[in-house]
């Protein structure tokens, strides 16, 4: 297969992923969150490969008609926000305004951060919480806590978009890149074990869900504090 026919299918790879948004909305319209989840689950999976095949065939260089960066940035926006948050808007747990207010504050601050140039820093790694409300969402279905905890987190993390705060890309950050791909690999599979269960408060999922997304919520702002080995011994 010639190189540029290779890119050119990694382009249509990142194009499916405006499918299962697609696939998403419409279940989440009919209230179907389990199966909504589940397609956001298989994006997200879509969006991890992606992006490693779009560098390994160069696809800037054979297939720079389209603009992979531009296609994965639209498709993120709907399945990693829209999506989500209207899901978080139509479900039960957020009562009156507090739902009208939530998905105001998470479609504008993310809108923002999309269009942040300085969204990446040196180590590939995101300046910022990097807009993964999917994942946050289906968190909050699995655990269900008071709403007045959901308007607090969604507070803070739409803040933490622009503060000067480390959050990894669990494949492109190195550092700690051993750990932090396995536990990414594990939260999909905990993601798509709680939504296949429909989120039965019961389910061993939530358990593993919680304990992955702290790795991946904190981990990066550990980094921040705990500087690499070489430049531990370089300052004695």
């Amino acid at each position: 297969m010639r190189l540029k026919t290779q890119a050119l299918l990694v382009h249509l790879l990142t194009a499916t992923g405006a499918v299962f948004a697609m696939l998403a909305l419409l279940a989440a319209a009919q209230g179907e969150w389990d199966v909504m989840f589940l397609w956001l689950v298989v994006a997200f999976a879509v969006d991890g490969v992606d992006g490693p095949l779009a560098r390994k065939y160069d696809v800037k260089v054979n297939a720079p008609r389209f603009d992979g960066v531009l296609l994965d940035l639209i498709i993120d926006y709907l399945t990693y926000v829209f999506i989500p948050a209207f899901a978080l808007f139509q479900s039960d747990l957020l009562p009156g305004w507090t739902g009208w207010f939530t998905i105001f504050v998470i479609t504008f601050a993310s809108a923002m951060y999309f269009a942040d140039s300085r969204m990446k820093t040196e180590d590939n790694s995101f300046h910022g919480f990097p807009g993964c409300w999917n994942m946050v969402v289906l968190v909050l279905f699995a655990i269900r806590p008071d709403f007045w905890i959901i308007l607090a987190l969604v507070v803070a993390l739409a803040v933490a978009m622009f503060l000067p705060l480390k959050f990894i890309h669990p494949v492109r950050t190195h550092r700690w890149r051993g750990l932090s791909l396995p536990i990414a690999f594990a939260w999909v599979f905990f993601a798509g074990w709680a939504a296949w269960v429909d989120f039965h408060p019961e389910s061993w999922a939530h358990w593993g869900l919680v304990c992955t997304s702290v790795y991946l919520l904190f981990v990066g702002l550990v980094q921040q504090i705990v500087p690499p080995r070489r430049a531990r011994t370089g300052a004695r």
